[in-house]
C-alpha cells in the first residue's frame, strides 16, 4: 500500500491544477496503465473520491492481460477498486480511431480521462492539418471529464516515478504510422526549437481562449435548422457553417465534426449550387425541395434531433 500521507504530499502540488468532484463522490477512470492515467487514478485518490480503475483491454497487443495486472496492482496500492473489460476490434482501417471509440463507449459517458495539456497540443495540431473548424481547433474541452488536463506530461512521469509505479510502454505510441506520434515526436520538438518555446504550452493557452469564442457562437448558431436550406444560405457563414459541423456529427462514430471543405460542401447544397455531396464515411447529403437530407450508401437517414452541440470527448 501506498501511504496516503506520502501521497497527499506527492500529489498537492499539482491538484490545484485539476477538477475533481468533492471528497467521497464516486468516480470511474480509465487507466491503460500509461503515466498519464495512472497519475489520473493517483491524483482521484488524492482528492478523497471514491476511485474504481476500469482497463478497457482491445486485445491488438500480446501481452495486454499484463498491462491489466499493472493497473490492477496500482489500484490496490491506492485503495480504490478495479475491473477489467475485454473488447473486440477488427482488423482494418483507422484501427487506432476504432480503439478508441470502442474504449471510450466501454468506459461510459461520465468516467475521467487522462488527457494532459500535451494531448492538447497534439489533438489542436492534428485537427489543423485535417481541416477542422474552430471547434476542432479549440481541442479537448476543459471539463469535468479531463480532469487533469492543465498537467503537463513530464508532471506526470515525475508522479509515477515518485510512487514507484510501474507504467506500461506502448509500442504503438512511438509507431510513425499514427500522425498524432509524428505530431508528438517530430512536429512539436521541431516548433519548439523554432520558436525557443515550449509551444505546446502556449497552444494549450490558445485552445482554452478559442473555445470561449467558440462556446459563444455555438450558442447563437443552436437556433439554426441545417435541414433547412434557405435558413442555412441566409445565416451569417460563420453559423452556418457551425450548424453544420454541429448536425454532421453523427456521421462520425466518435462524433468529430468534419473538415472545413465537406461543410463548405454542404454549404453549396444548401446555396443551390450542387444538389448533392459525398461527406465521407459512406455519408452524403442531399436536397429535395428545400431540405437537406443525410443519406447513407443511397438510403436516407434519420439522425438525432437537431439540438445544442455535444461536448468533445
Amino acid at each position: 500500500m501506498i501511504d496516503p500521507d506520502r501521497l497527499a504530499v506527492l500529489a498537492a502540488p499539482l491538484l490545484g491544477r485539476c477538477r475533481f468532484p468533492a471528497a467521497g463522490a464516486p468516480v470511474t477512470c480509465g487507466v491503460s496503465g500509461g503515466a498519464d492515467s495512472l497519475s489520473l487514478l493517483a491524483l482521484a485518490v488524492a482528492a478523497g473520491c471514491e476511485v474504481t480503475a476500469v482497463h478497457v483491454d482491445h486485445g491488438l497487443r500480446v501481452g495486454s492481460d499484463e498491462e491489466a495486472e499493472v493497473v490492477a496492482n496500482a489500484a490496490a496500492a491506492l485503495g480504490a477498486s478495479f475491473r477489467s473489460i475485454r473488447v473486440h476490434i477488427d482488423a482494418g482501417p483507422n484501427l487506432e480511431a476504432r480503439a478508441r471509440a470502442a474504449r471510450h463507449a466501454a468506459l461510459g459517458e461520465g468516467a475521467r480521462l487522462g488527457h494532459t495539456a500535451d494531448d492538447q497540443a497534439e489533438t489542436v495540431l492534428g485537427n489543423l492539418v485535417r481541416g477542422a473548424g474552430p471547434e476542432g481547433l479549440a481541442g479537448i474541452r476543459a471539463d469535468d471529464r479531463h480532469p487533469i488536463l492543465a498537467l503537463r506530461r513530464r508532471e506526470t512521469v515525475e508522479l509515477c516515478r515518485a510512487l514507484g509505479f510501474i507504467v506500461v510502454d506502448d509500442p504503438s505510441n512511438r509507431d510513425p504510422a499514427f500522425r498524432r506520434n509524428r505530431i508528438r515526436f517530430e512536429v512539436l520538438p521541431l516548433l519548439d526549437d523554432v520558436a525557443a518555446r515550449d509551444v505546446a504550452a502556449v497552444i494549450a493557452r490558445q485552445a482554452e481562449v478559442l473555445r470561449e469564442v467558440v462556446d459563444h457562437l455555438e450558442g447563437e448558431a443552436a437556433g439554426l435548422d441545417p435541414t433547412d436550406g434557405a435558413m442555412l444560405a441566409a445565416a451569417p457563414p460563420t453559423l452556418a457553417r457551425m450548424a453544420v459541423r454541429r448536425w454532421l456529427r453523427s456521421c462520425s462514430g466518435e462524433g468529430h465534426p468534419p473538415d472545413a471543405a465537406t461543410v463548405e460542401r454542404v454549404l453549396g447544397v444548401a446555396r443551390l449550387q450542387m444538389r448533392a455531396t459525398e461527406v465521407g464515411g459512406g455519408w452524403r447529403v442531399a436536397r429535395t425541395g428545400g431540405r437537406l437530407r443525410l443519406e447513407l450508401d443511397g438510403d436516407p437517414f434519420v439522425g438525432p434531433p437537431v439540438g445544442p452541440p455535444a461536448a468533445d470527448g
